[in-house]
């Protein structure tokens, strides 16, 4: 028995979701989202609320219920409250630019490096060291928060790089010498 794909969904008024061949469309206030269901998975929009369920017990059949179960809910998230993610760079140098949508990173190279912003995210720059990711797709927002923090990876010895705000940048102890 799946816990998360038998919780009950509750829509807000100003969200409309409809199935249609297979595919699951969410519209709300920020935008709309749509999501491939699988056939082995039955939706039932009752008013206010959606339930999912499942046509067998296979295996596959019951991580598939709680995924498109979890999925959904983050598609009415998305539309309603939208999500975003705060990064951080520390280091010498290390700066930001907003360029219209995109932007234009300075991170120890001999040259700068462009980020184009994908279809649907929003990026807000804040000083010269701090970015803040925001669309309507968690899976988007989450990808190019990683896409971003691919460009300079934190160093473990002097803990430079671009991260999340408040995540925890530990740092190896370096060579010790000898007496």
């Amino acid at each position: 028995m799946s816990r998360v794909g038998n919780k009950v969904i509750d829509i807000e008024s100003s969200v409309e979701i409809k199935e249609e061949n297979g595919a699951v469309v969410v519209k709300g206030p920020k935008g709309e989202l749509t999501c491939n269901v699988d056939s082995a998975i039955t939706i039932l929009i009752d008013g206010g609320q959606v339930k999912l369920s499942r046509t067998s017990e296979a295996k596959e059949i019951r991580a598939k219920h709680g995924l498109y179960r979890a999925l959904i809910a983050n598609m009415i998230e998305g539309v309603t409250k939208g999500f975003e993610k705060d990064l951080v760079m520390s280091g010498i140098g290390y700066r930001v630019q907003q360029k219209g949508k995109d932007l234009e990173f300075s991170l120890g190279y001999s040259h700068s490096v462009p980020f184009k912003a994908p279809e649907g995210i929003v990026f807000t720059v804040d000083g010269q060291d701090k970015i803040k990711v925001s669309g309507i797709d968690k899976q988007l927002v989450g990808e190019t928060c990683a896409r971003i923090r691919k460009l300079r990876k934190k160093d473990a010895y002097k803990g430079k790089g671009i991260h999340f705000a408040g995540e925890v940048v530990r740092k190896k102890p370096g060579k010790s010498v000898k007496k």
